[in-house]
């Protein structure tokens, strides 16, 4: 690989679910509109949550968040991790995690193009 070159890499993040939009909105502005998003559930340094239901406490303890691929070649991963970070920071606990994850290979199944060319 030479300068300037990063290969594929695949931005993850887990964030709240209402910063969704403007994650979206962010990801548009830096080039990299493509995305893939799941509700998913999970636990960090947010603090559990006590609740009542029929008379009977319980604890939440999981949080509902999203998670957002972003597989990317021709802008640099950076950009992505920063578009996602400016957009989804509340600055409170449970705002989320980034990881940058190198990708092996890609495949486009409608061309059959491969590699970089294929993201």
């Amino acid at each position: 690989m030479s300068d300037g070159e990063q290969g594929i890499k695949m931005v993850m993040a887990i964030i709240r679910p209402d910063k969704l939009s403007d994650v979206k909105t962010a990801l548009a502005e830096v080039g990299a509109p493509s995305l893939t998003v799941t509700n998913v559930s999970g636990r960090g340094s947010q603090p559990a949550k006590k609740g009542q239901w029929r008379g009977e406490e319980y604890t939440v303890d999981l949080h509902q968040k999203v998670k957002i691929e972003c597989v990317v070649a021709d802008i640099p991963a950076d950009d992505v991790v920063d578009a996602i970070a400016d957009a989804a920071q509340t600055g409170e606990k449970g705002d989320g995690k980034i990881f940058v994850l190198p990708v092996e290979s890609a495949v486009q199944v409608r061309t059959g193009k491969e590699g970089e060319t294929a993201v």
